[in-house]
């Protein structure tokens, strides 16, 4: 069987960053997904579930509610090895055109207060695994270390 595209990413070379992970032509119209890559595989531990959860609820409801970038939104959630995220956008965008969106994002979920939005048993089904505080930390530490300053090396994947 073919190795999926995914797959054939140097996992060793790949630091935390922001890629474009692939482009689809859907009828005549162009799905980006971007690899939101917020720690270094197999290098560093990966995210518990819970920040994970936490994460994934409050991205999908900033992204899914911005005013410029909500008609775009296809997807939003955790990639299964735990190291990142994946975004699906309606579009053919390069990975430098969403780090504004990415710095909205990041920051929104570093600075939230309050409930987690659909943090609950009749909106969620696994409403108890949330982690706030450490949802906020690797926020925080993804704007600071990837985000604010990001390289070249940390848009495109590694040859």
């Amino acid at each position: 069987m073919k190795k999926i595209a995914s797959f054939t990413i140097d996992h060793i070379r790949l630091k935390p960053g922001i890629y474009v992970s692939r482009k689809d032509n859907v009828n005549g119209s162009v799905i980006t997904t971007f690899d939101i890559r917020m720690t270094s595989p197999n290098d560093e531990p990966v995210m518990n579930t819970a920040e994970v959860h936490t994460i994934e609820h409050l991205g999908a409801t900033f992204l899914r509610n911005h005013k410029t970038y909500q008609n775009q939104v296809i997807y939003f959630g955790p990639m299964g090895c735990r190291t990142g995220f994946y975004l699906l956008l309606a579009g053919d965008y390069t990975s430098r055109d969403i780090v504004p969106l990415m710095k909205e994002m990041f920051s929104f979920i570093a600075s939230f207060e309050g409930n987690v939005p659909g943090a609950s048993a009749k909106d969620c089904g696994n409403y108890l695994d949330m982690n706030l505080p450490m949802a906020k930390y690797l926020a925080r530490r993804f704007l600071a270390e990837v985000l604010t300053d990001i390289h070249d090396s940390q848009l495109y994947y590694p040859e």
